[in-house]
């Protein structure tokens, strides 16, 4: 036996690089009941139909579900006018946000993403040996001139969260249409729009138009958001048919099961549902924002459905205030890894919970 079979199973030397995501905390230990604004789960919950599509089909869970997720795929395009062969449904966005990186990136090559941005895209950039390139943000806005500045002939993928997260934030069509006309042909320009239903902007749209008409765009968008359905991961991608087919080479035969096609599918159909979570954000979204800001702290506009907080200049501030309001079991997002380590993000939540969070921190002003 030589030295090198005794030698213990190593991953690639850029794996162990990689700081794994930590998700927003959920639990409290020996709380009975708390209140969970720190990952922007839907305020309102699923859809009843949802739900009892989800019922529904648990006679058949010993079934594998349709590995193309076929019903679901024609049910997205009828709902939003696409064709559904250029549709390929993941497990959760994260899932298609990976493959892309996994088709298109890899040794040597470079994966562009905004310095507060999602923390999926450096994550999936590493995971396939690319370099993760971060670029800032003025005014925590992405900025289309500054990404170009940072475009060389190694980039692959440029991914831009639109809402972003955990910003708030968003940048108009006309400057998504020219980030997209300075990127060069071989560069994929990949449209996060897991936020888009909260958006009630003129001059907003999501992505589907480039992605439509351009052979280097995609567009992704989850049901874990205004859907509710977080906790059964479905989201989906529309691009050209080359790019659809280079995801569906790659990724799991059966990645989105049978409940979540069904839920998901069920979601689409109730409008009304999805009304009631729109207009919800749309109320109390804003009177967050002003309370907030009545109490002294520096609130980022934002258009989707959570608030990014600014306390005083220094992370311990930041941290100070999450700390008491942990122990007023509410549970936010700390937001060092996103280099935003003064700030604390605030998912929108009922309007028992909003106003529980806002008279925890005026307690904490208080104090």
């Amino acid at each position: 036996m030589t030295g090198r079979d005794n030698q213990a199973p190593t991953p690639n030397p850029f794996i162990l690089d990689i700081a794994p995501y930590v998700g927003g905390e959920a639990k409290i230990a020996g709380a009975q009941r708390i209140i969970r604004l720190a990952s922007n789960e839907s305020a309102l919950g699923p859809s009843p139909k949802a739900m009892a599509a989800y019922h529904d089909v648990a006679s058949d869970l010993f079934r594998y579900p349709d590995g193309a997720s076929g019903e679901l795929r024609q049910a997205i395009a009828a709902h939003f006018g696409l064709d559904a062969e250029r549709i390929v449904c993941g497990t959760g966005s994260d899932e298609l946000i990976s493959l892309l990186a996994r088709a298109y990136a890899g040794p040597g090559d470079e994966v562009i993403y905004s310095r507060h941005g999602f923390l999926m895209y450096p994550l999936a950039a590493q995971a396939v040996g690319a370099t993760p390139v971060a670029v800032p943000e003025p005014n925590l806005v992405a900025d289309p001139d500054a990404i170009l500045a940072h475009v060389t002939p190694r980039t692959k993928l440029v991914y831009l969260a639109n809402p972003n997260n955990p910003t708030g934030t968003y940048i108009s069509r006309d400057t998504v249409r020219k980030l997209h006309a300075g990127l060069p042909k071989s560069t994929i320009l990949v449209l996060d729009a897991a936020y888009a239903e909260f958006v009630a902007r003129n001059d907003y749209e999501p992505g589907l138009e480039l992605a439509a008409s351009q052979p280097n765009v995609v567009m992704l968008r989850t049901f874990s958001k205004i859907h509710a359905l977080a906790g059964l991961r479905v989201g989906w991608m529309y691009g050209s048919a080359e790019i659809i087919d280079a995801m569906n080479r790659i990724r799991g035969t059966f990645n989105v099961g049978l409940p979540a096609q069904a839920a998901a599918i069920a979601s689409l159909a109730d409008t009304e549902a999805l009304r009631r979570a729109r207009d919800h954000n749309n109320k109390w979204r804003p009177w967050l924002e002003d309370e907030i800001r009545k109490l002294g702290f520096v609130v980022n506009p934002g258009v989707a459905n959570f608030v990014l907080v600014k306390f005083g200049a220094k992370p311990k501030d930041a941290e100070a205030a999450r700390e008491f309001l942990k122990s007023r079991f509410i549970l936010v997002r700390q937001m060092g890894a996103y280099n935003l380590p003064e700030h604390l993000r605030i998912t929108v939540g009922t309007e028992e919970e909003n106003r529980a969070v806002v008279a925890a921190l005026a307690e904490f002003v208080r104090k």
